[in-house]
């Protein structure tokens, strides 16, 4: 459980006295003057300091510090009751939901005062209205499972951060509920809506995650089929057992950007798609031409008021969190594009803050493509622009490299399938490095 903590030494007895037995305390010191730390600890609680000011901040460290499946959240201001925590972990653990808060219900008169009670009323329509989920609070008592919410790659730190919760869990495709909760009055002012400058301070920082608008993206994409995919790996594999890898390729990589936050999910196709396509995915085709035209032309589906990502099919070890924290509204802001290169000197990803098909095709057209020097040129397009650079990541081109990324993601389809296929020769399957870099798609 996650306990944000900034000056509460009056309320910190009572809270860390109403925890569940079995359950890790881990209280968030954000500077404390009022000696909360040492008291906390004194208490039994695990304590994390984070010197960064703000209230995303603290509940993110303790995110990080966690190591329990399940995360809860909960003010450290004897608002809440911690006896009442399994009301929102109880829909998560039977799989009911992914993320329950506790719908607030005061206690007393001036448990909640009127002016944040509306805010929070108007805040919560808005909500509702984007994102579909029944939510009637933005509260502060919460539970997910930890993986879940660290996929979010969620970036404010300050008063926006329980919002964007709830919007990238959203835009994730999270299952979102709420279940009511006692609402007592808090021990002290509060430090976001007690004061002016809070109040003003947390109003800027959730009109701006409401006003950052979740990426669109692309995944470009070969219907995996015997002797048109993955024709390097053959030899050693058969073009059936390549056609296979490539298959668990886009079906693992498909998978994890379903659980990226996203306003929309588009797969740009050569082929028909089949078994391997998840819902919530669009299919749109390829347009013809090489490869740098197609990759252009992808960009053509976005809309230009939101950023798009474009990723290929032949990094499965990718994984959410790489993806959406660059991508979060905090950590967007000022740049330009976002660029995945590759380590046989390709790139995997391109990312365009403002995409548009004229910016797309200024990029890409007549960029050498399948070479060692194809990530170089397009850096050099680049030029000008403020580049988030995404991490290194290797292309699968080779059986060594399939081996490489079967170990990186052990978990997926694709390493399943790279483990049957290595089984089925009599001899080892090394293969060397084919020596042709590759490109997204």
């Amino acid at each position: 459980m996650v306990l944000p903590c900034l000056d509460e030494a009056a309320a910190l007895p009572w809270v860390l006295g109403r925890i569940p037995s079995g359950w890790r305390a881990i209280v968030v010191d954000n500077g404390s003057t009022d000696g909360s730390a040492e008291l906390a600890r004194s208490l039994g609680a695990t304590v994390v300091h984070e010197a960064r000011r703000g209230f995303g901040a603290a509940c993110h460290a303790g995110l990080l510090a966690a190591t329990a499946e399940l995360v809860c959240f909960l003010d450290c201001d004897g608002s809440l009751d911690p006896a009442q925590l399994p009301r929102v972990t109880e829909p998560v653990l039977t799989g009911a939901a992914d993320l329950v808060l506790g719908r607030r219900r005061p206690t007393s008169v001036g448990a909640w005062p009127l002016h944040a009670r509306l805010a929070n009323a108007e805040l919560s329509r808005r909500l509702r209205a984007r994102t579909g989920a029944p939510l009637h609070d933005l509260g502060p008592m919460r539970a997910a499972r930890r993986e879940r919410l660290l996929a979010l790659g969620l970036g404010d730190r300050r008063s926006g951060y329980p919002l964007e919760m709830v919007l990238a869990a959203a835009a994730a495709g999270m299952r979102i509920a709420e279940r009511p909760v006692e609402y007592r009055p808090r021990a002290g002012r509060s430090k976001v809506t007690g004061t002016l400058r809070g109040t003003r301070q947390a109003i800027r920082d959730m009109r701006a995650v409401l006003a950052a608008p979740p990426p669109t993206l692309l995944v470009v994409a070969k219907e995996p089929l015997p002797g048109r995919v993955k024709t390097r790996l053959t030899p050693p594999c058969t073009p059936e057992q390549a056609a296979a890898l490539a298959e668990a390729a886009l079906a693992d990589t498909l998978r994890t950007l379903s659980t990226v936050p996203a306003g929309r999910r588009l797969l740009v196709l050569d082929g028909a798609p089949g078994r391997w396509l998840p819902p919530g995915w669009e299919v749109v085709p390829q347009s013809a031409g090489g490869l740098d035209r197609r990759l252009a032309a992808a960009f053509a589906h976005a809309a230009p008021d939101a950023p798009a990502l474009l990723v290929g099919m032949d990094t499965p070890q990718v994984t959410a969190r790489m993806l959406a924290e660059p991508l979060s509204a905090a950590r967007r802001a000022g740049v330009d594009a976002w660029f995945g290169p590759a380590a046989d000197g390709g790139f995997w990803a391109l990312g365009l803050a403002r995409p548009t098909a004229a910016l797309a095709r200024r990029l890409l057209l007549d960029v050498p493509m399948s070479s060692e020097g194809t990530g170089a040129a397009l850096l050099d397009r680049l030029d000008g622009m403020t580049v988030h650079h995404l991490p290194v990541l290797t292309d699968v081109d080779s059986a060594r490299d399939a081996a490489e990324v079967a170990v990186l993601a052990p978990t997926g389809q694709f390493a399943r399938r790279w483990q049957s296929v290595a089984g089925e020769h009599t001899e080892p399957v090394r293969g060397g490095s084919s020596g042709r870099p590759g490109a997204a798609g």
